[in-house]
C-alpha cells in the first residue's frame, strides 16, 4: 500500500513538472498572447475580477458559460490577491493546473494499480506526449489547427476537456470492476455530464454522442449489458439535465449555439479545415507535431483490436473514435471554429493508457531511470519558472500608457471587442472602459452589461483590431494620443452617447 501512494504521489510529482516546462515554453512563444493578451481568452479573469471588485452582476456569455473554469480561477485569484500576484501570474498557475488536472482525468482513465500494470508511468507517458504536441504550437493564432496549447488557456474548453477524459475513465473503471465496481460511479458519469452540458453544450457533441455508440454496442452483448446500460441512462439522462438547467440562465447567455449550425456550408467547412490542416504541415513543428498524432492514432486503432478486457478496449476504442466522429460532425454542420476539433489532438493520447502493461527492466535500472528523469525534470521546472515569471511581467509600454492615460483621465471611455478587453483587464478601475461597436452601440457580448450604465464616454480607443468608427457625429477629436499600437481620440469636454445594446 505505502509503495502504491508513493508512486502515485510521484506522478502527481512528475506531471507538475512536466506541466510547468510546458507552459513556459508556450508562454516564451507568441502562442502567450492567447495566454495573456487574447480578448476571448480574458472572459473568465475578466469576469472574476469583476466579481471580486464588487460590481452589480450582469454578465452576458456566449453558449458556453464556464463555470468549473470560473470556480477554479476565482480560487486562484482569491490565492494571488493574498501572495500580491498580478492577473498574468495567476494564468500562469492557473495552465498549470490544467495539465495536472488532465493528468489526473488520464490517471482514471488508466485504470487501477494491478499486476504487471504501470498506469502512472503510461499516465505520465500520455500527459507527456500532449505536452510536446502543444509546445509544437508555436503561432498567435486562436484559428489555427494549434489545438492541444488551446488547454492552457482560462477558456477554450478546458473543463470539458478535461470533464470529456473523466467520463471516459468512469466508464473504463466501471468495466475492468464489474463485480465490484463502486454503484456511485455511474452517478459520477451523471453528475459530469450534466454540469459539463450545463457550462459547456459542446460536451454533448464530444462526450454523449460517441460514448452513448460505444455504450449502445456494448448492450447488445449480455455479458457486458448490466453494466452499459446504467452508464448509458446516467450519461444521457446527466447529459439532459444539463441543457434543462441552462433555461432558468437563459438571461445571461446571449447564444444559444444553434446559429453556429450552418449544415449547407459543409462544403466550406471542408475547406476550412483543409487549409488549418496544410498551413500546420507547413512548419516542421507542425509536421512534428502532426507525424506525432498519426502514430498516437494508429497506436489507438492497434490497442482496440488487441485489447484483452472490454475496459481496454473501450478507452483504446474512443482514442480515435472521438476524433473521427467529431471531425465528422462538425463537417456535416457547416462549423468554422478550429477549437471544436479538440478532441483530434486529447483523444488519442488515451491510447497509450488503454492497455498500461509494465515493461521489463531490471529493478536497478528502472531505479535509475527514474531518478535520472527525476533529476532532468527537476532541473527543467527549474529554468522554467524565471522563463514562466520573464512570460507574465513581460513589460507592456503601450498597455501601460493606456492605462495610465484613461487613469489620469478620471473619465469613462470606450472601445471595441478586440482592442478594450486587454487595457480594461488591467485598469486600476475597469469600469472607465466600456465595450462597444464601431457605431458606438453598447455591445453585450461576454461582458458586464452594468458597463453600460455609463450613457456616454468621452474618449475612444482603437488599434489594428478596431473597425473604422462610423459614430453618426460631427464631432472632432479634440486630441489624439498615441500609445504604440493603440490610439486614444479624446472628444472632451464632448461626450458621445453610447446606442443600444446589442449582441
Amino acid at each position: 500500500m505505502r509503495q502504491t501512494w508513493i508512486r502515485e504521489l510521484c506522478g502527481w510529482l512528475f506531471a507538475a513538472l512536466i506541466a510547468v516546462v510546458t507552459v513556459a515554453q508556450i508562454a516564451a512563444t507568441a502562442r502567450a498572447d492567447l495566454i495573456f493578451r487574447d480578448s476571448d481568452s480574458l472572459v473568465v479573469a475578466l469576469l472574476v475580477r469583476s466579481m471580486a471588485d464588487g460590481e452589480s452582476f450582469g454578465w452576458i456569455m456566449s453558449s458556453v458559460l464556464f463555470l468549473p473554469e470560473i470556480v477554479v480561477f476565482g480560487l486562484l485569484w482569491m490565492l494571488g490577491q493574498a501572495f500580491a500576484l498580478d492577473v498574468n501570474a495567476v494564468l500562469v498557475i492557473n495552465a498549470v493546473l490544467n495539465l495536472m488536472a488532465l493528468f489526473g482525468a488520464v490517471r482514471l482513465v488508466a485504470g487501477r494499480r494491478r499486476a504487471g500494470a504501470a498506469p502512472v508511468a503510461w499516465s505520465l507517458l500520455a500527459l507527456s506526449g500532449f505536452c510536446i504536441l502543444a509546445v509544437t504550437e508555436t503561432s498567435a493564432s486562436r484559428d489555427s489547427f494549434e489545438l492541444a496549447s488551446l488547454l492552457v488557456t482560462t477558456t477554450y474548453y478546458s473543463a470539458t476537456v478535461i470533464a470529456v477524459v473523466l467520463s471516459i475513465g468512469v466508464v473504463r473503471r466501471v468495466f475492468d470492476n464489474a463485480a465490484r465496481a463502486p454503484r456511485l460511479l455511474p452517478v459520477l458519469l451523471g453528475v459530469a455530464a450534466a454540469v459539463s452540458t450545463l457550462s459547456n453544450p459542446l460536451y454533448a457533441a464530444w462526450a454523449t454522442v460517441p460514448l452513448s455508440l460505444l455504450l449502445g454496442v456494448a448492450a447488445v452483448y449480455q455479458r457486458s449489458r448490466a453494466h452499459a446500460l446504467p452508464l448509458l441512462a446516467w450519461l444521457i439522462g446527466g447529459t439532459a439535465i444539463g441543457f434543462i438547467a441552462r433555461i432558468p440562465l437563459s438571461e445571461w447567455i446571449a447564444n444559444d449555439g444553434s446559429a453556429y449550425a450552418q449544415p449547407t456550408l459543409w462544403p466550406q467547412s471542408v475547406r476550412y479545415y483543409g487549409d488549418l490542416v496544410a498551413e500546420r504541415l507547413s512548419t516542421p513543428l507542425g509536421v512534428i507535431g502532426a507525424v506525432l498524432l498519426v502514430a498516437l492514432l494508429l497506436l489507438a486503432i492497434r490497442q482496440s483490436l488487441r485489447a484483452q478486457s472490454p475496459g481496454a478496449r473501450f478507452v483504446a476504442t474512443t482514442a480515435w473514435l472521438l476524433p473521427l466522429l467529431v471531425t465528422i460532425g462538425a463537417i456535416a454542420l457547416g462549423t468554422h471554429a478550429a477549437r471544436y476539433l479538440e478532441p483530434v489532438v486529447f483523444a488519442p493520447i488515451l491510447g497509450l493508457v488503454a492497455s498500461p502493461q509494465a515493461l521489463r527492466i531490471p529493478r536497478r535500472a528502472l531505479t535509475g531511470m527514474t531518478a535520472g528523469i527525476g533529476v532532468l525534470l527537476v532541473v527543467g521546472a527549474g529554468l522554467s519558472v524565471p522563463r514562466a515569471a520573464a512570460a507574465a511581467q513581460h513589460p507592456n509600454a503601450d498597455l501601460t500608457c493606456v492605462n495610465d492615460w484613461v487613469t489620469a483621465s478620471g473619465q469613462p471611455g470606450a472601445g471595441q471587442f478586440w482592442t478594450v478587453r486587454l487595457p480594461k483587464l488591467h485598469l486600476d478601475d475597469p469600469s472607465q472602459l466600456v465595450q462597444v461597436d464601431h457605431q458606438l452601440n453598447a455591445y453585450a457580448w461576454l461582458v458586464n452589461r452594468a458597463d453600460f450604465d455609463v450613457a456616454e464616454v468621452t474618449f475612444l480607443i482603437e488599434d489594428s483590431q478596431s473597425t473604422p468608427w462610423a459614430l453618426g457625429t460631427d464631432a472632432m477629436p479634440s486630441e489624439v494620443i498615441t500609445c504604440g499600437q493603440y490610439t486614444i481620440y479624446d472628444f472632451s469636454p464632448v461626450a458621445l452617447p453610447l446606442g443600444p445594446a446589442r449582441s
